[in-house]
């Protein structure tokens, strides 16, 4: 995974998303999955779901982006990739890279950007509830 070769990589975006100096460009999938991967580990207080969201619509506004019923910050995503990324980073030991543990988080299923439609259909998913509160897949339960 070069786009985060180092657990210091990964930091280092983290703190950037987290004072929101992180450039809009560099707010990937993958650096979201890095960030939910780092505070799931190293800042377990702000994985919680109503501090992500603080953080997520924060840094949005930073970028300019608008957290609105149709933009924005999306809790239902959020709390599904939260559950992703803790399912990876439980199944290695406590003292493994983070970037390895990120590298196999993209090498699997969660790394295609329609994961998510797996469980929940387009039409829930992308309610204004679902952007708003968690609302649980209408299609099959999340495995984690």
């Amino acid at each position: 995974m070069t786009e985060f070769p180092s657990d210091t990589s990964i930091e280092s975006l983290a703190l950037r998303a987290l004072d929101r100096s992180l450039p809009k460009r560099e707010w990937t999938h993958a650096a979201h999955f890095a960030l939910a991967l780092y505070l799931l580990r190293h800042r377990p207080d702000l994985a919680e779901p109503a501090a992500m969201r603080e953080v997520i619509t924060h840094l949005n506004e930073a970028h300019g982006t608008p957290n609105t019923d149709s933009d924005g910050y999306h809790h239902t995503i959020t709390v599904a990739s939260l559950r992703a990324a803790r399912s990876v980073l439980e199944a290695h030991s406590p003292d493994t890279a983070l970037n390895a543990v990120l590298g196999d988080l993209m090498a699997s299923p969660f790394a295609r950007p329609d994961w998510i439609l797996a469980y929940w259909s387009r039409d829930r998913l992308f309610s204004v509830g679902a952007r708003r509160d968690w609302v649980p897949p209408d299609l099959r339960p999340m495995p984690i």
